[in-house]
């Protein structure tokens, strides 16, 4: 155990290592990272749960995370999260839509940003906020993996060898 009862592991995943902290209430952040080595028998029962549920969203078994969350965030992020968490599997929705329905058209950047800084890429999926003209716009972890995600998602064409 870490700093305050929060555990770290790596995990490998298709868009590369991913660094996994947890506490006792729920997943802290995720990190992208170059590569990992992954961490070996993992006892931490959240920690568990999530890497079950990342195994089974990489193999098209899962569309959908329940893994308890225990992230920090301003309450403006966090009712961004709860919208992006809303779009299904499979689709995507703009960051004008996202700030839509918070209530505050006027407050794209600040969906990108709180985006930006989601800490639970891929169990909130941010990589489903695409621009409104349909164009894949910043990801924290490259744009690459947004592209990745969406497209084992299906919810755009995989790209032709």
């Amino acid at each position: 155990m870490g700093q305050h009862g929060v555990l770290h592991i790596t995990y490998n995943s298709p868009v590369g290592g991913l660094e996994i902290a947890a506490s006792a209430d729920g997943v802290k952040w995720i990190r992208f990272i170059e590569s990992a080595i992954a961490s070996m028998a993992i006892e931490h029962p959240v920690i568990k749960m999530c890497m079950e549920q990342l195994d089974l969203y990489f193999n098209h078994q899962l569309r959908e995370f329940t893994v308890p969350l225990d992230m920090q965030g301003t309450p403006f992020q966090k009712s961004v999260w709860e919208q992006v968490v809303t779009i299904p599997f499979g689709k995507t929705a703009s960051y004008q839509d996202i700030a839509l329905k918070i209530g505050n058209g006027g407050s794209v950047r600040a969906v990108g940003n709180a985006n930006r800084v989601n800490p639970v890429p891929i169990l909130i999926p941010c990589h489903r906020v695409i621009g409104a003209d349909g164009k894949l716009t910043g990801y924290a972890g490259g744009l690459w993996r947004k592209q990745w995600l969406l497209e084992h998602e299906g919810a755009i064409p995989a790209r032709l060898l």
